[in-house]
C-alpha cells in the first residue's frame, strides 16, 4: 500500500501548482472564481469516478500501473464515493473543477498511486468522457419518463375515444374529432421524441478517453477495453475531434428542445381548454394557483410555466451552437460553458415530464362543453360535401353548394343540422333524409374510418397499438 505524501509534497495542494510549476505567481482570486467550474460540474462526480476506475483498470492490465497502485486507487475512490454520497466531501474552489478535487483527495488518501492515475489522460479527454457518461444516464431516465407520459395519454385517449370535440384549423372550428384522437396526436409526437433521444444516445455513448490533451498518448493504452468496461458503444477515432467535439451535447439539446416544443403546444391547448371561453377541461388544484386580488380565479400556472420554459431550453440550444461556432481545434476553455446550459436543459426537461405525467393523469373532461362547442361553426360542412360527392357531384361543385347551405344556416342563426329537409332540398334537390345522420357529430366521427382517422374504432385500434409498443 502506498504511503500518503506529506501535504507539502502534494502537487494539488494549491491552485497555482494544480496544473504546473511554470507560473511565478498565483492566480488572482477574481480570476479563480471566474474560471472555476466546481460549483456546477461537481454533479459529474459519479461519472468521473466511473471513468477513473475504468482507466486505472486498463492501465494495470497494460502493465503501466502496478497491482498495488491499482488496489490503492480503487480503495481511495471507494472512500471518496462514500464521502460524496454522505455529504462529507469538501469541495474546494481553489482546485477549479470536479476532476482536480477528486484527484487531490485521492492523493491525500493513497499518496503516489493517486498521482499515477492521470497517466495517459488529460482533463480534456477526461471531462469529455464524464459528460458523455453522465448524459447517457440522463437520456435513459428521460426516455423512461417519455414512455410514462405516453402511457398516461393513452389511458386518457381510451377513456375519451367517443367524446366529440371541435377540431380546429387557424383556431377556427373545422371538423368534429374525438378527444381521444386529439390526445393520441401528442402520443405520436412524444414517441418520435423518444426515438430521437435513443438515436442521440448512440452518438453520446462513444469514448473520448485516451485521446489525452489532443494528440493521443505515447503510452500503450487499450481504449477499446475502457469502452467495454464503461459499456460504451465505440471509441472516438480522432484524438482532436474526441476532445473538442460537443456536437453530442448540441444534438441532445436539439432533441430536448423538440420535446419542450411539443410540451409547449400541449400546454397552450390546456390553457385554452381550461379558460371559461372553452371550459373543456379541469386540472387538479395542486397544479394551479389563485389570484392575490381576484378570489374567483384558478390559473393554469404549470402549463403556462412549461410553455415559458420551452423558450429557456431553446435558448440553451442556441447558446451551445453559438459557443461552438468559432472554436478552432482542439480544446478551448470556451467549452467549460457547455455544462450549465446542458445541465439546466436536463433538469428542466426531467422536472417538466414528471409533472406532466401526474397532471395529465388527473385531468378531467367536460364532455358536454366539448360537444356544445363542436355544434358551433358548422363543423359537419365537409361531411355534407362528401355526401353530395357520393350522390354524383364533383367535389368542387359540392363545395360550392355547401357554402350556400352554410350561408343559409348562418343567416338563420342555426347549425346545418337544424335546417329542415325542405330547406336543404331547395338548395340541392339530391339531398335526402339520410343527410341528417351525416350532419350529426357522431355520424361525422364514425364516417372517418381510414387508418389514422378520428372514428372511435380507429382511436381504439391506435390505443391498442400504442399499448403493445409501450409494454
Amino acid at each position: 500500500m502506498s504511503t500518503p505524501d506529506a501535504p507539502h509534497d502534494n502537487p494539488l495542494a494549491n491552485k497555482a501548482a494544480a496544473w504546473s510549476a511554470l507560473f511565478s505567481e498565483p492566480m488572482s482570486e477574481l480570476v479563480q472564481r471566474y474560471t472555476a467550474s466546481v460549483d456546477f460540474d461537481r454533479r459529474l462526480w459519479d461519472a468521473d469516478i466511473q471513468g477513473s476506475l475504468a482507466h486505472a483498470e486498463m492501465l494495470a492490465a497494460q502493465g503501466i500501473l502496478s497491482a498495488a497502485d491499482h488496489a490503492d486507487i480503487q480503495r481511495g475512490l471507494a472512500q471518496i464515493r462514500g464521502e460524496i454520497e454522505s455529504g462529507e466531501f469538501v469541495w474546494k474552489l481553489a482546485l477549479e473543477d470536479v476532476h482536480l478535487n477528486i484527484e487531490a483527495r485521492l492523493t491525500e488518501l493513497v499518496g503516489t498511486a493517486g498521482k499515477r492515475l492521470h497517466t495517459g489522460r488529460s482533463r480534456n479527454d477526461q471531462v469529455a468522457t464524464d459528460v458523455r457518461l453522465w448524459l447517457r444516464g440522463e437520456i435513459d431516465l428521460l426516455g423512461d419518463l417519455l414512455v410514462q407520459l405516453q402511457r398516461v395519454l393513452v389511458v386518457q385517449a381510451e377513456a375519451h375515444a367517443s367524446v366529440v370535440m371541435p377540431g380546429f384549423t387557424h383556431l377556427q372550428v373545422a371538423q368534429p374529432v374525438s378527444f381521444g384522437h386529439h390526445l393520441l396526436a401528442y402520443v405520436e409526437m412524444f414517441a418520435r421524441d423518444a426515438q430521437r433521444l435513443q438515436q442521440v444516445r448512440q452518438r453520446v455513448n462513444q469514448l473520448p478517453l485516451g485521446a489525452a490533451a489532443l494528440a493521443g498518448t505515447s503510452y500503450a493504452l487499450d481504449r477499446e477495453r475502457v469502452a467495454r468496461t464503461l459499456k460504451m458503444e465505440g471509441v472516438c477515432q480522432n484524438s482532436l475531434d474526441a476532445v473538442s467535439d460537443r456536437d453530442f451535447a448540441i444534438e441532445f439539446s436539439a432533441a430536448a428542445a423538440l420535446v419542450m416544443v411539443h410540451i409547449s403546444r400541449l400546454s397552450e391547448e390546456l390553457v385554452l381548454w381550461m379558460s371559461q371561453n372553452f371550459g373543456f377541461i379541469t386540472l387538479p388544484d395542486r397544479f394551479c394557483t389563485g389570484s392575490s386580488i381576484m378570489p374567483q380565479k384558478k390559473n393554469p400556472d404549470v402549463p403556462e410555466l412549461a410553455r415559458g420554459k420551452c423558450g429557456r431550453v431553446v435558448g440553451h440550444l442556441m447558446g451551445l451552437i453559438t459557443l461552438m461556432k468559432g472554436q478552432p481545434l482542439a480544446y478551448n476553455k470556451d467549452n467549460q460553458e457547455d455544462k450549465e446550459p446542458l445541465f439546466d436543459t436536463v433538469d428542466t426537461l426531467r422536472d417538466t415530464l414528471r409533472i406532466f405525467c401526474d397532471m395529465l393523469a388527473g385531468l378531467s373532461v367536460n364532455e358536454e362543453a366539448m360537444e356544445r362547442a363542436a355544434l358551433r361553426g358548422h363543423a359537419t360542412a365537409t361531411d355534407l360535401a362528401d355526401y353530395l360527392v357520393k350522390k354524383g357531384l364533383a367535389f368542387r361543385d359540392a363545395h360550392e353548394i355547401v357554402a350556400h347551405t352554410v350561408r343559409a344556416a348562418s343567416s338563420q342563426g342555426v347549425e346545418l343540422a337544424a335546417l329542415s329537409l325542405t330547406q336543404l332540398q331547395a338548395i340541392e334537390p339530391r339531398i335526402e333524409a339520410d343527410v341528417f345522420e351525416v350532419l350529426s357529430l357522431q355520424g361525422s366521427l364514425q364516417a372517418r374510418q381510414t387508418l389514422g382517422g378520428t372514428a372511435p374504432t380507429q382511436v381504439l385500434a391506435q390505443v391498442a397499438r400504442h399499448r403493445q409498443r409501450l409494454s
